[in-house]
C-alpha cells in the first residue's frame, strides 16, 4: 500500500510517501520567520501553509518517483495543533482523496509521534513506554500496541519545550530556544547553578516546569543591579547548563520509574526534544546500567513531519470509511486516542 502523508499542525508544512512500511519521500518546509516574533503566529502560519502545501505534495510524489494515481490513501494530521494551520492540510488531504477516489486516513498528531520511531531499524517492541516531549506536550504513555494506549501522564503546566523557548527568550538567545540552549549547555557547569526541580520526586506521572522556568527567573532577577542584568557568554552557558539539567533529570526521573513499575524493556522519546543531547544521554547512561534500550528518532523525524503520519496510516492499514471526509480539525489533545489497556 502506498501512502501519502500531510502535516500541517504547526510551523511546518510537510508531505511524505510510505509504500509497503518503507519511506520513499520526505519534504519539510519550516517556517523560520516566526522567530522575529519569539513565538509561532498562528495566522501567518495557516497563510504560509496555503502557499506551501501543494509545491511540497508535488516535490514529496517527484522524489518518490510515482504520480497521482499511484497512491492508495492519503493519511492527513487532524490534530492537535494550531487549527488554521490542522485545516489547510486536513482539507487538502480530504481533497485530495475524494478527487482521487481513494481512503482518506484522519490522525493523531501525538499518536504518529509515538511511532516515529518506526521509521528505522531497529525500533521498539510491544509494550514499551513512550515519552512524548515537545513545545506542547509532555506525557508518557505505554504503547501497548498500534491503536492501544495507556495514559500515565503529562504537565500540569508548561511543557518542557515551551520551558526552552521561554527561558532563552529571557536569556536573550531568540526563538526557538531548544537547540541553542542545547548548545550553550554543552560549554557551561550544569552543576553551577541549582535549579529547581519541580515534582521529581512526586509517586505520580505528572510533570510540572513552571516552577523551573521560574527558578531561572529569580536566579536573573536577583543577579540584577539597580535592575540592570550584565551577565557574561560563560554566566549564560552555565544558566542554560544548570536549567537544561534540571529538566533532564525530571524526565528521566519520571521514565525510569515508569519502566520498572511497568516491567517495560523499551523506550521510545520522541517529539522535538527527543533532539536534546542532554536527555538522549542522560537515559541512555541510565538505561546502559539497568539494561532497559532507548530509541530516539532520527533528527529529522524528531519535529513534526508527514513521514511519521505515512507511517502510522502504514500501520493502522484502515479500510475506506466515508465518514473519514468529514473527520474535524481539533486544537486541543483531549483523550481521542487514550484508553486504559491494562
Amino acid at each position: 500500500m502506498t501512502i501519502l502523508g500531510i502535516e500541517s499542525s504547526c510551523d511546518e508544512t510537510s508531505a511524505a510517501v510510505v509504500r509497503d512500511g518503507v519511506l520513499l519521500s520526505n519534504v519539510i518546509s519550516s517556517q523560520h520567520f516566526h522567530s522575529a516574533y519569539g513565538g509561532v503566529v498562528p495566522e501567518l502560519a495557516s497563510r504560509a501553509h496555503l502557499q506551501a502545501v501543494l509545491p511540497i505534495i508535488r516535490r514529496a510524489l517527484e522524489e518518490a518517483g510515482i504520480t497521482t494515481g499511484d497512491i492508495d490513501a492519503v493519511a492527513g494530521t487532524q490534530g492537535p495543533g494550531l487549527i488554521g494551520s490542522l485545516l489547510v492540510g486536513l482539507n487538502v488531504g480530504k481533497g485530495f482523496a475524494l478527487g482521487s477516489g481513494i481512503p482518506f486516513i484522519p490522525i493523531h498528531h501525538i499518536e504518529a509521534h509515538l511511532f516515529s520511531t518506526f521509521l528505522d531499524e531497529p525500533h521498539p517492541e510491544f509494550p514499551y513506554l513512550g515519552l512524548v516531549v515537545s513545545g506542547g506536550h509532555t506525557l508518557l504513555i505505554v504503547v501497548h500496541g498500534v491503536g492501544e494506549y495507556e495514559f500515565l501522564g503529562s504537565t500540569i503546566d508548561d511543557a518542557v519545550g515551551e520551558a526552552f523557548d521561554k527561558v532563552a527568550k529571557m536569556l536573550g538567545l531568540g526563538y526557538p530556544g531548544g537547540p541553542v540552549i542545547d548548545q550553550r549547555a554543552q560549554r557551561g557547569n550544569p552543576t553551577a547553578i541549582a535549579f529547581a526541580r519541580p515534582m521529581i520526586d512526586s509517586k505520580d506521572y505528572r510533570f510540572s516546569f513552571s516552577g523551573l522556568k521560574t527558578s531561572v527567573l529569580y536566579h536573573l532577577r536577583d543577579r540584577a543591579v539597580d535592575g540592570i542584568l550584565d551577565l557574561s557568554e560563560s554566566d549564560i552557558d552555565d544558566i542554560c547548563a544548570g536549567f537544561q539539567q534540571a529538566a533532564v533529570d525530571v524526565l528521566v526521573a519520571k521514565v525510569m520509574r515508569a519502566v520498572e513499575q511497568f516491567q517495560l524493556q523499551d523506550i521510545a522519546v520522541v517529539g522535538g526534544v527527543s533532539a536534546n543531547t542532554g536527555l538522549g544521554a542522560a537515559l541512555r547512561a541510565r538505561s546502559a546500567v539497568s539494561g532497559h534500550r532507548v530509541f530516539i528518532p532520527d533528527l529529522r523525524f524528531s519535529t513534526d513531519n508527514a513521514a511519521m503520519v505515512a507511517r502510522l496510516a502504514d500501520l493502522k492499514g484502515l479500510p475506506a470509511d466515508p465518514s473519514n471526509l468529514i473527520a474535524p480539525a481539533f486544537a486541543r489533545i483531549g483523550d481521542t486516542f487514550f484508553h486504559d489497556a491494562s
